[in-house]
């Protein structure tokens, strides 16, 4: 008998244990505030509106995303892309997208919300904890470089 109240308490105590682990990780659960929306779109950056993406530290506007995107050349062979909706807008209504600053170009503004967010990997620096949405992309060596999610 002694052994089977052991066992009882024991299974008790794991099952309490099980659910108090299930409800912290549900509410620890968080979506990103800038929706998601599918797209693929190649770009040619020879083309005269990508073509400062032709250096390192050049940076330009795709049509995508939520409130478009914002490439940025990170090394020769390295390109990201962000959308501009800003995580700090979550209801979407700052009529402005995320832009560079004028004395720092690395650094995206949000005027509405205050907040800004670094252009180089997409982490937030002021007023707001999520970083950007960022999608992938490659890179064929030459000339295209592909934007998805």
């Amino acid at each position: 008998m002694y052994y089977k109240s052991n066992v009882m308490k024991l299974r008790f105590i794991l099952m309490v244990s099980a659910l108090i682990l299930i409800v912290a990780a549900c509410k620890k659960q968080t979506t990103h505030p800038v929706p998601y929306i599918p797209f693929d779109v190649s770009i040619n950056i020879t083309l005269p509106s990508y073509s400062s993406l032709m250096g390192v530290g050049g940076y330009a506007y795709v049509n995508g995303g939520s409130k478009g995107i914002i490439v940025y050349r990170r090394g020769v062979d390295d390109f990201v892309a962000f959308d501009r909706h800003s995580p700090a807008d979550e209801a979407g209504i700052c009529a402005q997208p995320l832009y560079p600053d004028t004395n720092n170009f690395l650094v995206l503004l949000d005027d509405c919300n205050n907040a800004s967010f670094s252009l180089y990997d997409g982490s937030p620096i002021s007023n707001c904890e999520y970083g950007l949405r960022q999608y992938a992309t490659t890179w064929n060596g030459s000339e295209t470089v592909r934007i998805y999610n």
